[in-house]
């Protein structure tokens, strides 16, 4: 008998699917199963199932004072199974955050400031002594299962007068860490996106690909800088990271075009841009992809196989056999919705996303 059996899903393929489930792993995904089940959640064909939704740019440690939120109000809540939280901490206080992370019925990971206090104050980076490899080394060895990468926050603000010192440290750190994942933020200038992208290698993330600041991907003609297509040609990954400040229609729409598609959605999350916007939720997000031409075929990857991929997560992000049992399970809606982006341009959707179960381990919880 299994634990749990969705049957009737619908994948964004438009087949349908019965899911088993036992001891918090998909044991089958076929046409039909025939078995019996502890719980039965029949979707008559009507709802959608995906591989559990993984917002891979949050900030959810709850006490800090800059950027924080709490993971089972931004995750479960919200059709999202796994959060990774992008830098809030460093070496000296991602403990805490970790006995924090513990208690949410969320899949909590953290990437790794490279400043040792994390985003205490907005120019972490300014002070180069606070990037100390020996406890980011110390750090990762007592947590190596919660922390799957590392973060540095290159704009003017964070960095000072240090340029792309930090990124440069920051490479260094990776190299001598087995290459772990990095997250690299860009924002104004210095330094120069092109500086930044050469530091880069390919399986480095770019996080806020979309942003509309002079220091993006395109220059005042609306061209693409040709520096942004040889960086996404040699394997450096897109992550939107909507936030506050950095998601743009425009810009998200002329890269579709110049085809930088990016390879992660994420939100960039915490408490204000949840309760007043722009960002709201994850699902919004997935909204403003659909809205400006994208399949929901060719999204639900960018947040499941392709963050679980580029984070490492092994166990997650496929609706298969064997893999943990994290599901969303989602309908489309017809409802007329006025989506915004970080700098108040407006696109019109009659298509919204509403979660109604997040799985996780095989645990069924409702959605808002």
């Amino acid at each position: 008998m299994y634990d749990l059996l969705i049957r009737q899903g619908r994948l964004a393929t438009d087949d349908i699917v019965d899911i088993a489930i036992k001891d918090k792993k998909i044991i089958a995904v076929a046409p039909l199963i025939e078995a019996d089940a502890q719980e039965v959640i029949d979707l008559a064909g009507e709802s959608y199932v995906s591989a559990g939704w993984i917002d891979d740019h949050v900030h959810c440690y709850e006490k800090m004072t800059l950027y924080y939120d709490y993971p089972d109000q931004i995750g479960i809540p919200k059709g999202v199974t796994t959060v990774i939280d992008a830098g809030t901490t460093g070496a000296e206080n991602v403990g805490d955050f970790y006995e924090l992370a513990q208690q949410a019925n969320t899949n909590v990971y953290a990437l790794l400031n490279i400043s040792k206090w994390g985003i205490v104050e907005q120019d972490e980076l300014a002070d180069l002594a606070k990037i100390q490899s020996a406890l980011i080394t110390q750090s990762l060895a007592a947590y190596p299962d919660f922390i799957v990468g590392l973060k540095a926050r290159m704009s003017k603000t964070v960095v000072g007068e240090n340029g792309i010192v930090p990124l440069q440290m920051a490479k260094k750190i990776q190299s001598e860490c087995n290459h772990l994942p990095l997250m690299v933020h860009i924002g104004s200038a210095p330094p120069e996106l092109e500086d930044v992208l050469t530091e880069m290698s390919a399986g480095d993330v770019m996080t806020h690909c979309y942003n509309g600041k002079p220091n993006g991907i395109f220059n005042t003609a609306g061209q693409l800088k040709p520096f942004v297509r040889e960086a996404y040609d040699k394997g450096i990954l897109f992550d939107i990271g909507h936030g506050t400040d950095s998601f743009n229609f425009n810009v998200a729409e002329q890269a579709k075009a110049a085809g930088i598609i990016c390879q992660t959605i994420s939100t960039d999350i915490y408490h204000r841009n949840r309760e007043t916007g722009p960002v709201y939720d994850l699902a919004t997000t997935i909204e403003k992809m659909l809205v400006i031409g994208y399949s929901l075929a060719e999204v639900l990857p960018m947040i499941t196989e392709n963050p679980a991929a580029a984070f490492h997560l092994d166990n997650k992000g496929q609706l298969a056999a064997g893999y943990d049992a994290d599901i969303t399970i989602f309908n489309l809606k017809e409802r007329r919705k006025t989506l915004v982006d970080s700098n108040g341009n407006t696109r019109e959707t009659t298509t919204v996303i509403v979660p109604s179960h997040t799985i996780i381990g095989g645990s069924v919880y409702d959605c808002d």
